[in-house]
């Protein structure tokens, strides 16, 4: 059994072309401390989620052989930084080119100075790309992986340094499970109103 093996999970996707370049495990923590106006998942503010083993997690990463990255959101990340990093020592074990894409509410900057959590220096150690800062509705500009324009791309290493994450185009992936729609990605600025408009028109119909 490893330390710190249980990670509150809000949601996973085994199997994207979402969040980042090539074909990616994305995972969602639980819990976060911001409370940002306009967050696409309000829900997973709260503490709790459900306690996964990070072997499992790991498993069902490791068993998808066309996986190469994984994409680690929330909720705030941070708050669970030694399960996570025990998640990604775990997984390079069998995948060692895997690279990790991190999002946070958190400044980089405040992060090494003050960390919120247990062990966030190991975890920053093994992200690969970290985009951080909180999400501001008005500075939502529709460009590239961040959700508004005061977040900042921290390349902390050279494994994804060729892939734009400002200008690529957002892609999102609607998932269908159990009579709810799942959405995966950033979305596009204004798609949560044509969302609504087009599922209304499909109810009329």
């Amino acid at each position: 059994m490893i330390k710190d093996c249980l990670l509150h999970l809000a949601a996973k996707k085994i199997g994207t072309f979402s969040l980042g370049p090539g074909y990616r495990a994305v995972i969602w923590v639980q819990g976060c401390p911001f409370h940002c106006k306009g967050c696409i998942s309000p829900e997973w503010i709260r503490p709790g989620g459900i306690e996964t083993d990070i072997e499992e997690i790991a498993r069902l990463i490791i068993e998808e052989p066309q996986i190469d990255g994984l994409t680690i959101s929330g909720g705030e990340p941070m708050m669970q930084a030694s399960p996570l990093y025990h998640l990604i020592k775990l997984l390079r074990e069998s995948r060692t080119n895997l690279n990790v894409i991190c999002f946070t509410g958190f400044r980089y900057q405040d992060l090494i100075k003050t960390p919120p959590s247990p062990m966030v220096i190991n975890f920053l150690d093994e992200i690969d790309v970290l985009i951080d800062g909180p999400y501001i509705a008005s500075k939502n500009d529709n460009n590239g992986l961040r959700g508004s324009s005061n977040q900042k791309i921290y390349y902390l290493s050279d494994k994804l340094i060729d892939f734009d994450f400002n200008l690529n185009p957002r892609k999102i992936e609607i998932d269908l499970y159990d009579g709810e729609a799942f959405i995966v990605g950033i979305p596009p600025k204004h798609f949560n109103p044509a969302w609504d408009q087009a599922m209304m028109s499909i109810l009329r119909s």
